[in-house]
């Protein structure tokens, strides 16, 4: 599955001659790496076991509990150094929130995993009522989540959870490109001192950020600069959308492409001041486009500057069964369809 899914993005890549591409429009503040037709490919999940193992490494305070999918959702790499740091709740969703609520209260840091449709899917009302509303510093950490969850199907596919987590007035919401900045992502919110929510996915996806990639909580990224419209993505697809930007560009059409990793606290600033450049937004996520980040970019920018946007997500509907890449493409997420989004939004300037 992982080598279909290269093998799409390179196919798509070679055609617009992403190597000219990287040399030309790249932010070179962005310090991606330095070919990004042959990243590695790697989950974002492991960034999250890496991170999480490196929080723990910086504090004791920092624990783990998980909900029956500890190698799953890469939670085992941190239960193996630290043992004595590790609850296994077992398949108790709502007991996992409670635990961890309890436990950060008393001042530890508590990273909650499971499956995102589970966590924060079926636990949400204590989510909600014991960490949010008490404002205790609990990390969830939403696995498997997005339709590249693939043949697990509707049931599995958390496509609600950013939604979900945003609308929670103290929630910080993370959702990293690839597996380096999961990492980074995880350390971070470990010692944010606020409850936070990280959304990483099972599938193997590019990895094209490096350690030297700057990431901030709460700021946006400019990956490429454009004229013509700005692509804000978040999550992997942010790979697709500098493969949408470079095609376009074959066509003369420039774009700007931000990582918008953090969906809440929103980067007001960057996006607004790239819709007035701009005058064009296309919102890219692996989500519902109901109450995830394009709608974050669409309040935000209804406020404050209203600009033509269009929604590329799953349109109001449950995932299926799949290949991965066959999904992202059945579900309108691919280089093709951002490409008509930017040419969409651009006629209606």
């Amino acid at each position: 599955m992982a080598q279909s899914w290269l093998r799409l993005c390179l196919e798509l890549g070679q055609t617009c001659g992403v190597l000219n591409f990287i040399k030309r429009m790249i932010n070179p503040n962005a310090k991606l790496i330095a070919d990004l037709s042959a990243p590695e490919m790697v989950p974002t999940r492991d960034g999250y076991g890496k991170g999480v193992v490196e929080a723990g490494e910086k504090d004791e305070k920092v624990v783990v509990l998980c909900a029956d999918l500890t190698e799953s959702t890469r939670s085992h790499w941190f239960a193996e150094k630290f043992p004595e740091r590790f609850i296994e709740v077992g398949v108790a969703e709502q007991s996992l929130a409670l635990l961890a609520s309890g436990m950060a209260n008393y001042g530890k840091i508590p990273f909650i995993s499971s499956y995102a449709t589970f966590s924060p899917g079926r636990n949400n009302e204590q989510i909600r009522t014991n960490i949010s509303l008490n404002n205790v510093p609990v990390k969830i950490v939403g696995a498997h989540a997005g339709i590249s969850v693939g043949p697990d199907g509707a049931t599995h596919q958390a496509l609600e959870d950013i939604a979900l987590m945003r609308v929670q007035p103290p929630m910080v919401v993370v959702v990293p490109c690839d597996a380096v900045e999961a990492q980074k992502a995880t350390v971070a919110i470990a010692f944010n001192g606020k409850p936070s929510y990280l959304r990483v996915g099972r599938e193997k996806s590019p990895v094209f950020t490096t350690k030297d990639t700057p990431f901030e909580i709460g700021k946006a990224e400019i990956l490429r600069d454009g004229k013509d419209a700005v692509i804000i993505a978040c999550g992997m697809l942010l790979y697709n959308a500098l493969l949408a930007a470079e095609e376009l560009s074959k066509e003369g059409i420039e774009c700007m492409v931000i990582n918008s990793h953090t969906v809440k606290p929103l980067d007001e600033k960057t996006i607004i001041d790239a819709a007035k450049k701009t005058g064009a937004v296309v919102s890219v996520e692996e989500h519902q486009v109901n109450g995830g980040l394009g709608s974050a970019i669409a309040e935000v920018l209804s406020r404050n500057h209203p600009t033509p946007q269009e929604f590329i997500g799953v349109q109001n509907r449950f995932g299926e069964s799949g290949e991965a890449e066959e999904l992202i493409e059945a579900f309108g997420m691919g280089v093709f369809h951002i490409k008509e989004a930017v040419k969409k939004v651009i006629a209606r300037k």
